[in-house]
């Protein structure tokens, strides 16, 4: 059972009548409420909804009967943190939204996805504080260095959500012998798994890390 990742607009997931918000938990709810933009809270509630999806398919069992909880590790709450499935415990789970696109994630062990829309000329301290000397080296040296970068930051990214780094650890992860540049791209690192691409249909970069080699799925 290889993990399986999903992008989609947040419309998209949002049109789909078996993908409604009466599969929330009253938890769920609550926080998307607490957003004052409403595309702010329409990203939110649909990476909500597409992890559920992923999962579903993967597990081949109706999304509906899957709750979403989530737990932090550090301070024991449950409105932040890893997600994971309560009737799935053992089922790893990611999820990841930008601004009107969401990715999700599903796979038998730890899984981790990440989503991002280029923004115009990412600092250089920036760069500095997530990544090691020969990511920074790669990036300088490439033609379109803030592209080069979001791919080098997704991969990151979803490396921290697969648990096997944090933010304040990532100039430690070196992906500098990894390529840049084509769409999809699969790599390794040690024994994980890693597959990115660039989403043309919404302007995005995707990237999925497990230690199986994952799949992608349309929605």
């Amino acid at each position: 059972m290889a993990p399986l990742a999903m992008v989609a607009g947040s419309t998209e997931v949002l049109a789909r009548p078996d993908l409604g918000e009466h599969l929330l938990t009253d938890l769920e709810r609550a926080r998307a409420g607490r957003f004052r933009l409403a595309s702010s809270r329409a990203d939110f509630v649909a990476a909500h909804l597409l992890v559920r999806e992923a999962a579903a398919r993967l597990l081949g069992r109706p999304a509906a009967g899957l709750t979403l909880l989530q737990r932090c590790p550090d301070c024991a709450r449950d409105d932040h943190g890893k997600p994971y499935l309560a009737e799935y415990p053992e089922v790893g789970v990611s999820l990841s939204h930008g601004r009107g696109v969401v990715a999700a994630a599903a796979g038998p062990d730890p899984v981790g996805v990440d989503v991002e829309q280029p923004s115009r000329g990412t600092a250089a301290e920036v760069m500095e504080r997530v990544l090691s000397v020969g990511e920074l080296r790669r990036v300088r040296e490439h033609a379109e260095p803030d592209r080069a970068f979001l791919r080098l930051w997704v991969r990151k990214e979803a490396m921290v959500k697969l648990g096997r780094t944090t933010l304040d650890t990532l100039t430690g992860i070196d992906l500098s012998g990894l390529e840049l540049d084509g769409s999809p791209l699969r790599g390794r690192y040690g024994d994980l798994h890693l597959l990115d691409w660039e989403d043309e249909v919404h302007g995005a970069a995707v990237g999925v890390v497990s230690t199986g080699e994952p799949r992608v799925e349309r929605l």
